[in-house]
Formats: C-alpha cells, sequence, structure tokens
C-alpha cells in the first residue's frame, strides 16, 4: 500500500506524461505481481463497488475525529473530497505498522468489507486507519469509497508496463482487452514474452478518431478519404470464434446478454471474425434518438416490453479479423471491402454495414453533413482510406488517420440559478451550476452544466455566487438571476423526470454572455420548438 500510495502522489503531482510514465514504469518494475496487477486494475478505471455505505463511513469517521456532524459536513464542503477530508480530520495513528501490501489490502480487506455487519465496521476502519500515514489513508478512503481516480489514462498505463515489461505497447494493449481480472497470474500472462493461449472472446483495443482541428481541407485529395456517418449510439466490437459470440462495448464489459436480437444475427458470422460498429436504436427502418437506446443501457433482464419498446441494431464501419487474420494492418479499403462481402451474406435488418457517404468535393460533403441530424447522427467520421487501423488516440502520420468532423452543439442562451462546489483542486469553488429557462415568468431548470469555461471565466462566476447567494441547500447555493450563459448541447428528448419536460443530452457551457441581460434569456417554449424540429 505505501508503495501504491507514492504512485498515486507522484501521478497526481504533475501534468507531465513524460514523468507520469516514468512514475509508472517505476512502479511495474518493481512491484510484485499481484499489487501489479490490481495497480493496473484501479488505473484503468476500473473499480469494486463501494464497500462501506457513505452515511457509516462519514459517522465512523466523525467520531473517530470527535467532530459534530455540522463540522465533519463544513470540512467535506471545504475539502469537495469525501477520502480526503476523513484522512484530514482523523487524528495521528496510534502506532506504526508494517506497511502490508496492496494485494492483502484488497483482496484480504476492502473486499470483505462488502456485507459486514455495521457494528464491526468501526473497530475494523479505526484499527487500520492506524497502520496508515495521512496519504496512505486518504488513498485507502478513495478505494473503500469507489472514487479512485487519477487522472491517468489506459493508454499511458499501458505505456507505463511496456516500459517496464520491454513488451510493444500494442501486445500490452491487446492483452490488458476484454474481462481482464486482476490477480498475480494474470499480471504474469500481461508481460510474459509468449503469446501463450489467446481466450477465444478477447476484443482488440479499439481504434479512436479526433476531432477535426481546422478546415476539412486541409486534409487535401477529397479522393483520398472515405467518409460514414458518425453514429449515435454505443461502438462496440463482435467476436465471433470457436462457435460463440461476444459482444464488447468500448468501455470493454461484456454487453452479449443485453443485446440478444443483435447476438443472434451475428451468430451466423463465420467463425474467426471481429467487427467494429456501432449499437443504435432502431425503428421504422432507420436509427432512432439515442435516448431510445438509453432504456436498454444497464439493463440486465429484457422483458419483451423492452425488447419491443426499445429494438436496437448493430452498424458495422470495420472488419478487424477474418478467417482468424488479423487484419488491422490492412488498407481501410480493403478491409472495408471484405466486411461487405462478410455482412452481406446476413439475413434481416438487424446488422448492416455503414453506408459510404458520396460527395466528389469537399463542399459537396459539407452540403450532406447539413441533413445529419435529420438522420439521427452526429456529423460524419473520415478515414484515410490507406489508415491501418491502430490502437487508441494514436497517430501514425502528421495528418492523422481518422477524424470525427461532428455538427456544431444545438445551443441556448439560460439564467444560472444554482451552484454546488466542484472537486478535487476546484473544490474551494462553485463549478457545479444549474440553469434555467424562462416559462410563464418564472425561471425554470433544465440542464446542470460543469464544463467549458476557462479558470478566469471561473473565478469571475465564482465571485458572482458568492456576491449574489440567496439561500443555502447544504452544498447547493441559490443565487439571484444575473448571470446568462450560452448552454451548448448535442441532443433534446422529452422526460417527465425533469421538471422542465426536456432533457439535453451533454450540456455544456459555450460562453458567458455578458451582452445579455437575464429578460433576455430563452425560454422553454424556445427549447420544446427546437425538440420539435428535431423529432
Amino acid at each position: 500500500m505505501r508503495d501504491f500510495a507514492a504512485l498515486y502522489r507522484a501521478l497526481d503531482s504533475t501534468t507531465s506524461t513524460r514523468a507520469r510514465r516514468a512514475a509508472l514504469a517505476a512502479y511495474f518494475s518493481r512491484a510484485m505481481p499481484a499489487d501489479a496487477a490490481w495497480a493496473v486494475y484501479f488505473l484503468c478505471g476500473s473499480r469494486p463497488r463501494q464497500a462501506v455505505p457513505v452515511k457509516v463511513l462519514r459517522a465512523i469517521a466523525a467520531e473517530r475525529a470527535q467532530v459534530p456532524e455540522w463540522l465533519f459536513e463544513e470540512s467535506y464542503q471545504a475539502v469537495g473530497d469525501l477520502a480526503e477530508t476523513i484522512a484530514l480530520l482523523l487524528p495521528p495513528a496510534a502506532g506504526t505498522a508494517a506497511s502490508l501490501p496492496l494485494h492483502v489490502w484488497v483482496e484480504q480487506r476492502l473486499l470483505k468489507l462488502r456485507g459486514t455487519a455495521p457494528e464491526a465496521l468501526a473497530p475494523l476502519l479505526n484499527g487500520w486507519w492506524d497502520e496508515l500515514d495521512a496519504h496512505e489513508r486518504f488513498v485507502w478512503n478513495k478505494l473503500i469509497t469507489g472514487g479512485f481516480r487519477v487522472g491517468v489514462s489506459r493508454q499511458l498505463v499501458v505505456q507505463g508496463v511496456s516500459e517496464a515489461s520491454g513488451l510493444p505497447s500494442q501486445v500490452v494493449a491487446e492483452r490488458l482487452a476484454g474481462d481482464w481480472r486482476p490477480d498475480a497470474g494474470a499480471w504474469l500472462r500481461l508481460v510474459e514474452r509468449d503469446e501463450g493461449t489467446v481466450p477465444p472472446g478477447r476484443p482488440y483495443p479499439f481504434f479512436l478518431a479526433h476531432a477535426l482541428p481546422g478546415p476539412v481541407e486541409s486534409l487535401g485529395e477529397r479522393g483520398q478519404w472515405a467518409a460514414e456517418w458518425k453514429w449515435d449510439g454505443i461502438r462496440a466490437q463482435v467476436v465471433r470464434r470457436n462457435g460463440e459470440t461476444f459482444l464488447w462495448s468500448r468501455g470493454e464489459e461484456l454487453v452479449t446478454p443485453r443485446f440478444p436480437e443483435v447476438a443472434a444475427a451475428v451468430g451466423a458470422l463465420p467463425d474467426g471474425c471481429v467487427l467494429d460498429g456501432e449499437l443504435v436504436a432502431w425503428r421504422d427502418g432507420r436509427v432512432a434518438p439515442f435516448a431510445l437506446l438509453q432504456q436498454r443501457i444497464g439493463r440486465t433482464k429484457l422483458s419483451a416490453a423492452v425488447l419491443a419498446r426499445a429494438p436496437v441494431a448493430y452498424i458495422a464501419y470495420d472488419l478487424l479479423e477474418h478467417a482468424g487474420a488479423d487484419l488491422r494492418t490492412r488498407p481501410f479499403s480493403e478491409r472495408r471491402a471484405l466486411l461487405e462481402a462478410v455482412v452481406g451474406r446476413l439475413d434481416g435488418p438487424v446488422v448492416s454495414v455503414s453506408p459510404l457517404v458520396e460527395a466528389a468535393t469537399w463542399h459537396d460533403l459539407a452540403r450532406l453533413r447539413e441533413d445529419a441530424r435529420a438522420r439521427s447522427v452526429e456529423g460524419l467520421m473520415l478515414k484515410r482510406i490507406d489508415s491501418a487501423y491502430g490502437i487508441g488516440r494514436t497517430r501514425s502520420s502528421p495528418a492523422g488517420e481518422w477524424w470525427k468532423w461532428k455538427l456544431d452543439p444545438l445551443s441556448i442562451d439560460a439564467v444560472l440559478v444554482y451552484a454546488q462546489r466542484g472537486h478535487g483542486r476546484r473544490a474551494s469553488l462553485y463549478t457545479d451550476y444549474t440553469f434555467a429557462l424562462w416559462h410563464e415568468g418564472a425561471l425554470v431548470p433544465f440542464a446542470k452544466a460543469y464544463s467549458g469555461l476557462s479558470d478566469a471565466e471561473i473565478a469571475k462566476v465564482d465571485a458572482c455566487i458568492r456576491q449574489h447567494t440567496v439561500e443555502k441547500f447544504g452544498p447547493v447555493r441559490s443565487v439571484t438571476p444575473t448571470l446568462v450563459c450560452e448552454i451548448g448541447f448535442e441532443g433534446i428528448a422529452h422526460s417527465p423526470r425533469h421538471k422542465s419536460g426536456i432533457a439535453v443530452r451533454f450540456p455544456r457551457i459555450l460562453r458567458l454572455r455578458e451582452d445579455k441581460r437575464v429578460e433576455d434569456a430563452d425560454t422553454l417554449g424556445q427549447l420544446r420548438a427546437l425538440a420539435a424540429t428535431l423529432s
């Protein structure tokens, strides 16, 4: 645990990619296999379920720190992070103890906390806190609360393991893909020189595109690029090996049981075949809004009514493996032609190939892109016809290989009415905002947003919130309507769960509208009219 906490501190104290990669490589070079496996698991974003209910954890910590509930709450609001608050409030450790390995803390302590009787939790937690210094307690508390995050990408973890093991990063990424379980054996298989037996259901690492950074004409000749619609769904790989079917999300979660109609349809694919594509909501022979697909996300039990209400389809746009052969280094145009032949043999509408968007010039393609929302898509994907299928967001040439040419976001001018402090380094600032629109003479909240402002703009908004606070509701402040912001979003859906009756997708702040009076902000009727034009 001591070494893992030191790694966390090193990663959290710098934004330098080189320094972080070096810290990861140093840790993986010296860590015992079981510890290294759990470190990979946590650093790649996985985490066990919350081990102790938050209310219980707070009560135990407050009692140990001998602070009243109100003072604990005030401290939490000032710090903005529960794990750090507890670490700061706890008294110094009662004694010193030998540092146990990370895997012991996880396997023999963390995983066994769930289901422990409430009366037994306090002596366990207090005893364990006494074995740790303040920083180690902070990391341990992060694991207990299920909120462990340190801001490193999966790709950076792969590079750290690659540097420590001497293996190519591509090999490490492929071995980590899929259902990777953290234990000593898994780590040894991850860094061994021989490939060994490959699990039949293992997917390939996903290749990710960059947002188009400038004019599309900067990509060069139009004929060197294939264009497809950017589907608004869930990225997924279909794996067919050994007579079995596996459906993996981009988050490398096995989702086969959640989409039985797709699993049944791709079951007719030949063995040794891997597709990359998009799971989309599908109704009346066309892609339906993402809100419909959300009714299927997270469901483990699918009734006939759910299947009928929210049908799905799979749109394939790449072929990564065929007849057991890895095709990823072959040109996109070659993979695409073979994809059409393979998927063309399937019957029914559930699985199809993403159509190419034909246009002679960039100007013609831009005009077609304007129809994207009417097609329930987000814009266009541009893929160099000779591009290989890479790993993550890599750039194998200065011009890039795959680009996202998304539509500009929808937007509306709204009024800030509530604010809440942020977390981490922004714990002392109000950075989480609720926005409202006018309706029948009153402001009706419709969306929350917390991204899009610069540090200087956040400081300005924070000062305004403190100056115009009306009431406090725990961590939330209501403010006198003063600020107007332009809120951008990707989609709109009707929602009975929201007071406004409307839910917007991916809301963020595009800019402060200091040129607009509060009275001139937009109305709920305007938002509903915008939703009507998209339905």
